[in-house]
């Protein structure tokens, strides 16, 4: 299976750090942030995977240059953002009509992804996505989800002031090749993918709980969590 990992953020919010750094290889415990992806999917055998480039380019290109990983990844440059699903779309021939990860890199995370990849292979026939999903301490901050008894999502509220739980989108997909002709239908080139792809997929798409590590590092406070919790979970 290939994956799309999403690496052209700004990280406004971590700034300082991100003013000389893209948020794709800011450190934990010495490690750019997105080795820890790099070397989690590779291990699963996941391959290739693509990473999009926009807020220091030549930075990321330097890396994976020199990444242990370097063999399995392709960059593409993005010059102007295009949102999750206009990414997405745009390299839409890199899947090759096959089911392929969709991951936001700004995440830390820790979690089995053949069990991931499994649980897809096993999903209702009616549903075209799976969902990561993790128990958050901030669930106004995320996207928080309602599910029937089969695991299926029913509603979806996101970053909303008093959502119903904690249970939340983990930012982290396996898409089956049918959402290309779904973006395709939507004629145009930035597609956000909570807003405009994710309702019109409720009752089809099927979840994943992460229950080992999944941290949105948007934040300094969070970045700094996640530099205490590394050593729990690595």
């Amino acid at each position: 299976m290939r994956a799309l990992l999403l690496s052209a953020g700004l990280g406004t919010r971590l700034q300082p750090i991100t003013n000389s750094i893209p948020k794709c290889l800011v450190p934990i415990n010495g490690i750019p942030l997105m080795e820890y992806w790099l070397k989690m999917l590779t291990e699963a055998d996941v391959s290739p995977i693509l990473v999009n480039l926009h807020y220091f380019v030549e930075q990321v290109r330097a890396y994976l240059a020199i990444s242990p990983y370097r063999e399995n990844v392709q960059a593409v440059h993005e010059k102007d953002l295009l949102g999750t699903g206009g990414t997405v779309l745009k390299n839409k021939d890199f899947f090759r009509d096959e089911p392929f990860l969709l991951i936001h890199g700004d995440n830390f995370s820790k979690f089995d992804v053949r069990a991931f990849i499994n649980a897809h292979s096993q999903r209702p026939p009616e549903c075209e996505i799976t969902m990561m999903l993790f128990k958050t301490e901030t669930p106004q901050s995320c996207g928080i989800v309602k599910l029937d008894d089969r695991g299926i999502v029913q509603q979806f509220y996101e970053k909303v002031q008093n959502p119903p739980g904690n249970l939340a989108n983990g930012a982290v997909y396996i898409l089956e090749p049918t959402i290309l002709r779904f973006l395709e239908n939507l004629d145009k080139e930035f597609i956000d993918f909570s807003t405009e792809v994710i309702p019109s997929y409720l009752g089809k798409i099927y979840t994943f709980c992460n229950d080992t590590y999944h941290r949105d590092i948007g934040d300094l406070k969070s970045y700094n969590q996640a530099l205490v919790d590394v050593s729990k979970f690595w």
